[in-house]
């Protein structure tokens, strides 16, 4: 079977949106663990725009905002409009309800050490490896056919040759593969990346920020949005009761599904697919503050998540 998937480093105009939205995120987690947050970043050409709703004790300047974008990414001119978060939405979550509906996909495979799809794993280990050279903006893209793969990749200052180089010794340390074709800088070198290049906007890798285009995706993006969130911290979730799963069963691949309704504190729908083999999901607390609890979802750690995706890492969700 023919299978592709894409990552993005950390510098690509999207992956910048999504991690300035957690970067927030995280600045109003620090100073009050209870916070809510929903903000979205919209960037392009030299001007960030960022907007959302937030719920806290904890006031954020506008002036650490702009100062923390201009020392992490080099931008003068930021607008934000941030406002309180909705009384009616606020209303639901006090009682402990989830805040908002949604249906989130949790997935594990025995395919390797990170547990998530062959082509995946791959092209997210191959842009991290380069990265490392060439802390650019930057894509890669696998696809494999059994052991036979085919290699795109573009990345920002670096030269086809040199790029094309780095490919090779990639799979030279990872055995086993036929390199079929590579496209190396298929339009040709770049200079010009991220922001400066391209608009990006929080929330559209979300294929990147799960499991590649294998697995269905669920709820909406995570990026900006605190635990109460069930598109966040419910996915984060059911990837734990997945892997959790895996092992118990000794399975090869296991499918979760978490739904929710906005306001109510359990699950309308808890199932796992092992192998193929269908069951409810039992044993775990499914309310939104259980699952905060269980995977201690109230500390600032979610700028980190919006690096190279939120399956595999080596968080608290495996």
């Amino acid at each position: 079977m023919i299978r592709t998937a894409e990552c993005v480093s950390p510098l690509h105009p999207d992956k910048i949106c999504d991690r300035i939205s957690d970067m927030i995120l995280d600045l109003y987690l620090q100073g009050d663990t209870n916070s809510r947050c929903a903000i979205e970043t919209c960037g392009g050409h030299g001007k960030i725009f960022i907007t959302g709703e937030v719920k806290s004790y904890h006031v954020v300047l506008e002036q650490q905002i702009k100062d923390l974008i201009k020392e992490k990414f080099g931008i003068n001119d930021v607008q934000t409009h941030i406002v309180s978060q909705s009384p009616e939405i606020a209303k639901g979550v006090d009682t402990g309800g989830a805040g908002d509906q949604g249906i989130m996909i949790g997935y594990a495979c025995n395919e390797n050490r990170e547990k998530v799809p062959q082509e995946y794993y791959l092209a997210r280990k191959l842009n991290k490896f380069i990265f490392k050279q060439y802390p650019y903006d930057g894509k890669t893209q696998i696809t494999l056919d059994g052991k036979k793969v085919r290699v795109v990749c573009s990345f920002q200052n670096a030269s086809s040759r040199d790029l094309d180089k780095l490919v090779r010794k990639f799979f030279e340390e990872n055995k086993g593969y036929v390199i079929e074709a590579l496209h190396i800088n298929p339009a040709g070198d770049w200079k010009i990346g991220g922001l400066d290049a391209d608009a990006g906007v929080t929330g559209r890798k979300l294929a990147v920020d799960n499991y590649g285009p294998r697995v269905p995706l669920g709820g909406g993006a995570f990026s900006g949005k605190d635990a109460t969130k069930v598109d966040r911290s419910a996915a984060y979730m059911a990837r734990r009761i997945a892997v959790d799963y895996l092992r118990m069963f000794n399975a090869k691949e296991v499918y979760v599904q978490l739904a929710y309704a906005i306001g109510y504190n359990q699950p309308i729908q808890a199932t796992a697919n092992i192998d193929g083999f269908k069951m409810e999901i039992q044993g775990y607390d499914l309310s939104p503050n259980g699952i905060i609890e269980f995977l201690d979802l109230k500390k600032p750690i979610f700028s980190k998540t919006a690096e190279w995706g939120h399956m595999g890492n080596n968080f608290s969700w495996k």
